[in-house]
């Protein structure tokens, strides 16, 4: 895999006062008419860029939620995704708290704009019940000390299917 174009990226499990998790619902650009799936939000590191600042700038960008408490690093994760190319994901997962309230997308880039469907708060035991594809997978699973503030001393390695 060491051949492959790498993109890291920062992620972020941003709960609420009622410890519900943000998710989005999109779709993957070579799979536009998919039936996209919920997940972290958050999005690439850009050079210069630490994945701590990403998460912090992403976090801005894609809920316009300024006010915020910024955790640590939860876990890492890694795999290979077609972009359209095939391209090793290099997640890192991090924990932030907030206020909650509506998401705002004014800041979304256009491509956003077009493959993200929804933004809601998710309680875990909704993540629980839900037939739709969440990432990462078993993050209701995950959810579970992270919410009774049982974190990890280190990022642990979580699956990527």
């Amino acid at each position: 895999m060491t051949d492959l174009p790498v993109r890291p990226t920062a992620r972020v499990i941003l709960l609420d006062p009622h410890d519900r998790v943000l998710l989005m619902k999109g779709r993957m650009p070579t799979a536009r008419d998919g039936p996209g799936a919920w997940f972290a939000i958050g999005g690439g590191v850009e050079p210069g860029e630490t994945p701590a600042e990403a998460a912090m700038r992403e976090i801005v960008e894609e809920t316009g939620i300024v006010d915020f408490q910024f955790g640590p690093l939860l876990w890492l994760r890694e795999g290979v995704m077609r972009m359209p190319a095939p391209t090793l994901f290099k997640e890192s997962y991090f924990l932030a708290r907030c206020q909650g309230g509506e998401p705002d997308r004014s800041g979304w880039q256009a491509l956003e704009r077009e493959l993200v469907d929804d933004i809601r708060w998710w309680r875990r035991d909704e993540l629980m019940l839900t037939q739709d594809r969440v990432y990462p997978p078993g993050l209701a699973d995950l959810l579970e000390d992270v919410i009774a503030g049982r974190l990890p001393a280190e990022p642990q390695a979580i699956p990527w299917t």
